[in-house]
């Protein structure tokens, strides 16, 4: 009975860090793992528990913001810093998110008419648009998580495929604790699109929003105290583990299955799917597929929500998932505008994959500004009073911006060389 209840304990503390978690293994980032699998093989394994602790101790600092302050990163940025960061942070974010989205209603169309070819792939990602745009309207926040909650399941289908294709364990570990380095122009670019992909500037604003909504929620007083940190460090940790988690496993099958196969280049989602059938079989290409749309429909909600947010908070407009329609018009028409930009995005002939790929990369290019101002926020007293970064999180912090810095410095070079 007691380990029932522990067992209980830690579910019930388990919510925006496990869906932020979850929600980056969106079908970018699957296209990203898939594409570095195909090329690479398994070289790119020892990632996954490279970016583990440099993830975690990210969203842990936005978490902490966002139960501190009792609002998003945006609204702590417009009260205490400069508004030309703010400005800065919405010209970089606002296009890659738009893109992001719809480069994942494209894959989620793509995998769909993969398994019921009858249909027009167009026609799979506008029922998948008009769908998200009616759930998201219509339902208030804490049905939504618990929706997202449930869907985070779908990324498990990519810890199946692994155990049905013929596996070398020995090297499989091997490449998870030995890193393998080659500076050339491909290799360079796939490592930034990996740090793009797993630590996203989007998943800052989103975690420390969630955290903020979901603590009022929660407690009538918001109280902040030592369970409710040691809450959401176990919420945030669970969820970075199970994204590197599925993102080891996809670099893992498609590294095994399409580079041994001398399939080294994915042009689109669904390729990466169709091209797993023939080869480990039609139950991992369907596990596969399903997988995509799955997380499709959990990352496009946390994608467009956190637009709407750093918008809202921007120009202070009425914001929340937890308010209705008319209580809430324009944070809502952000909604709708964005996954209606996506899908139009769609008609123009940008290869998903492609445009997927770009994605990670623009967010790994990015993302070293925005753990500039994360870090400094975090260790500023005025804001964060006696709960500023513990020495641990200041080094992963920093150790994370060198990181990204050089990895994007490293890229441009190769990229005017």
């Amino acid at each position: 009975m007691k380990k029932d209840s522990k067992l209980n304990q830690y579910l019930k503390t388990l919510g925006p860090g496990l869906i932020t978690g979850a929600s980056d293994d969106d079908p970018s980032g699957i296209a990203t793992y898939s594409q570095a699998g195909a090329g690479f093989g398994l070289s790119l394994l020892w990632m996954a528990p490279f970016t583990f602790p440099l993830m975690a101790a990210l969203q842990g600092m936005c978490a902490r913001i966002g139960l501190v302050t009792s609002q998003g990163l945006t609204n702590t940025l417009k009260t205490h810093y400069p508004r030309v960061i703010l400005y800065l942070m919405l010209l970089f974010s606002v296009p890659a998110i738009i893109l992001n989205i719809g480069a994942d209603i494209a894959g989620m169309g793509a995998v769909t008419h993969l398994l019921i070819p009858a249909i027009p792939s167009f026609a799979f990602s506008l029922i998948f648009t008009i769908i998200l745009i009616a759930v998201i309207i219509i339902f208030p926040y804490q049905k939504i998580a618990a929706i997202l909650k449930w869907l985070c399941l779908s990324v498990l289908l990519y810890m199946i495929v692994p155990f049905i294709v013929h596996v070398h364990w020995g090297q499989v570990f091997t490449s998870t604790i030995i890193p393998h380095i080659k500076l050339n122009k491909n290799f360079i670019e796939m490592v930034v699109a990996i740090l793009g992909t797993t630590i996203s500037p989007y998943l800052f604003f989103w975690q420390a929003t969630m955290e903020a909504e979901d603590i009022e929620h929660k407690e009538k007083k918001i109280i902040i105290d030592k369970r409710i940190m040691q809450n959401m460090t176990a919420d945030v940790n669970t969820g970075m583990f199970a994204s590197n988690l599925v993102m080891w496993f996809i670099m893992l099958t498609t590294g095994v299955v399409l580079y041994n196969a001398g399939i080294r280049e994915i042009n689109t989602v669904d390729q990466a799917a169709k091209a797993l059938e023939p080869l480990a079989g039609k139950f991992s290409y369907i596990f596969f597929a399903l997988g995509v749309i799955g997380t499709g429909f959990l990352a496009i909600p946390v994608l467009s929500g956190s637009l709407s947010y750093m918008l809202a908070e921007s120009f202070g407009w009425q914001e929340g998932l937890d308010k209705k329609f008319n209580e809430a018009r324009a944070f809502y028409i952000v909604i709708i505008i964005s996954l209606v930009i996506g899908l139009l995005i769609n008609v123009l002939g940008i290869s998903p994959m492609k445009a997927l790929i770009f994605t990670a990369i623009l967010y790994g290019i990015t993302s070293p500004v925005m753990i500039a101002v994360i870090l400094h926020i975090g260790n500023n007293k005025k804001i964060m009073r006696e709960y500023t970064n513990s020495r641990l999180s200041n080094t992963l912090g920093i150790i994370t911006f060198f990181i990204m810095t050089i990895a994007a410095l490293v890229l441009l070079y190769f990229q005017i060389k």
